[in-house]
């Protein structure tokens, strides 16, 4: 059972395809939107939903109390996304008889229309068109459970915040009346002033406001963003503005395509031994990979099993062939891989793309020369044991073992000289080919140069990076 399923080859195009195109997201987006509205022709539904061009709309909510600018705020993001701005008044203008009755009821009965009218209003066509943002709304963790309740969930929430007493002194500067929604009515006579809210009121207000505050924050803690507002506007609709912007984490499957580049020394195998413990990826290195398949009474391990004897290069198409084999096999195409010593110029890395072997990460691990001799030729092993030792990092703890200790022929200062100078050749044109690479000097600590490669290793790709990791010349 186990060799049929290694046996199993998943053309690597497949997930290419679905990565690039976000089939996940799509379908994901397109059962939800099926269970949210519950269209009584499912099939037309879809079609009309995949003919508006995009399927993902603004879905925002700003909440904060009073005089926190909650509507400047969704002004501009509606005028910065072409969202339909949504506030309490708009959804109690019109004259239907929803609304009526709303203006009547009390307690959850009226919550319960509340939520009616505001599912009524984003069922718009230009609502689910264009996205909305939601001003205001909700104003307690029930009407927020209960908007979950109906399908209505935000992609965004933000939550503007300021001291209290600057909030209140906001609200007596601009002589805030109930029904002149924000409108800074200036001087007004002792008859008028007698309709404004008081300090004791405004503070009543937020008292009631705070009371709900934390709740909501518990309710949409997963994509909630909270904004000082005490700050000029720029900088608060700066950061607002970037946190709507900001893409939810996508449920798709995801298996990392990571290529390590760097010259001999530069310790690329360790970083890849590291990414691939921690993230249960495939760890391939061509050599090793070449010396297995010598090692297996195959044709072509008998093949390629002269050049591995004599030290010269196996040919780019049986490289090419072995590569193609290991990178389709299930557990590849499952996990994701971490391949290194491959390829190893431009023309490898040509052939690579063409066989649809696409990376989505891409790093150069950069070291001076100085550094890489120092590395490679100061290393040795104990024949005995065959632990590894070397003569600066790690020297061996007696003098009877350094005695036996013996050098790779391969790691000779001649050769490495040659190695090196065939690398910073092909260096120019595989960063070229790989425009959206990652380089690193790996002259510190290695955990330092793993938490860097990890840093972008978890970042998600976008349908953007997956062209800029890999560019065809």
């Amino acid at each position: 059972m186990d060799g049929a399923a290694e046996r199993v080859r998943i053309p690597p195009e497949m997930a290419l395809y679905a990565e690039k195109h976000e089939i996940f997201d799509l379908l994901q987006c397109m059962v939800r939107s099926l269970m949210v509205d519950k269209p009584e022709e499912p099939i037309e539904y879809l079609i009309e939903l995949l003919s508006r061009g995009r399927t993902e709309v603004p879905r925002i909510m700003v909440l904060g109390p009073p005089a926190s600018g909650k509507r400047t705020i969704a002004v501009q993001l509606c005028e910065h996304t072409k969202a339909v701005h949504i506030t309490a008044s708009n959804v109690l203008k019109e004259d239907t008889r929803l609304t009526r009755e709303a203006r009547h009821l009390r307690d959850i009965q009226k919550v319960r229309l509340w939520i009616k009218l505001i599912q009524q209003c984003l069922s718009k066509v230009d609502c689910i068109r264009q996205g909305w943002v939601l001003e205001g709304i909700p104003h307690t963790r029930q009407e927020a459970l209960l908007l979950q309740e109906v399908g209505i969930f935000p992609e965004h929430v933000v939550m503007l915040e300021a001291p209290d007493e600057i909030l209140i002194k906001r609200s007596l500067a601009k002589r805030m009346d109930p029904a002149s929604e924000g409108k800074n009515l200036g001087p007004v006579s002792n008859k008028m002033a007698q309709g404004f809210l008081s300090e004791d009121d405004i503070a009543s207000q937020l008292i009631k406001y705070h009371q709900e505050a934390h709740a909501l924050q518990r309710t949409y803690k997963n994509c909630l963003k909270v904004v000082k507002s005490d700050q000029s506007q720029d900088e608060v609709f700066a950061q607002v503005l970037s946190h709507v912007q900001c893409k939810p984490r996508s449920m798709a499957p995801h298996t990392p395509r990571v290529l390590l580049f760097g010259p001999p020394g530069s310790g690329k195998s360790l970083q890849a031994a590291l990414i691939a413990q921690k993230y249960n990826l495939v760890n391939i290195c061509c050599g090793e990979l070449l010396r297995a398949v010598s090692a297996d009474e195959t044709s072509m391990g008998e093949l390629i099993k002269p050049y591995l004897a004599s030290g010269e290069p196996v040919p780019d198409s049986m490289v090419l062939q072995i590569m193609t084999e290991r990178l389709s096999r299930l557990d590849c195409t499952a996990r994701g891989w971490v391949l290194h010593g491959f390829p190893r110029d431009i023309k490898q890395a040509k052939m690579l793309y063409e066989a649809n072997f696409i990376p989505s990460r891409v790093f150069f691990l950069e070291v001076t020369d100085e550094v890489a001799s120092e590395v490679v030729t100061l290393r040795a092993v104990d024949p005995i044991t065959g632990e590894r030792y070397h003569s600066l990092y790690k020297p061996a703890p007696s003098p009877e073992i350094e005695a036996r200790l013996q050098h790779n022929p391969r790691d000779s200062e001649d050769r490495l000289r040659s190695q090196l100078k065939q690398y910073s050749a092909s260096v120019p044109a595989l960063k070229a080919m790989y425009p959206g690479a990652l380089s690193i000097n790996v002259d510190q600590d290695p955990h330092a140069v793993f938490e860097t490669l990890e840093s972008w290793l978890v970042q998600r790709v976008t349908t953007a990076g997956l062209d800029l990791h890999c560019k065809s010349l």
